[in-house]
């Protein structure tokens, strides 16, 4: 299988569906529709956080076993200095608590759809074979 954009841009989207159906700042999100019921939660409610816990992880163990340990603290560390030299420059302000919040989030479902993905974009970069692959 050739490794794509479009595949990247596949990854990222199921990505950002995850973290934005998880939380996001407009108030459409499972936490916005759970935090006024617990403990009282309805089987639906329930069944919804399953789906999103298999979700998370099967996206973190995934961005875990491919970045590692390291990878993974690199990415945030670089993606962290990246949003400080933002406040920094004044692109974005401290006060723009949802723009904070929507430039997080985004960050978080880059970091994961790289994660899914870094085997292929690390084979496409260096030409070299991850143990797991077949003969295409």
């Amino acid at each position: 299988m050739n490794f794509s954009s479009s595949n990247f841009g596949m990854r990222f989207l199921f990505s950002a569906i995850l973290v934005f159906a998880t939380y996001n700042p407009e108030g459409y999100s499972y936490y916005d529709w759970v935090k006024n019921v617990i403990p009282a939660v309805t089987i639906e409610q329930a069944f919804v956080g399953v789906l999103l816990i298999i979700g998370w992880v099967i996206y973190l163990r995934a961005t875990l076993r491919s970045l590692g340990f390291i990878g993974l603290i690199l990415a945030f560390a670089f993606f962290g200095l990246l949003i400080a030299m933002l406040f920094k420059w004044g692109w974005i302000s401290l006060e723009a608590s949802k723009m904070v919040a929507y430039v997080i989030e985004v960050l978080l479902a880059v970091i994961l759809a790289v994660g899914m993905s870094w085997s292929h974009i690390r084979r496409r970069m260096s030409g070299q074979m991850d143990m797991d692959d077949v003969d295409e």
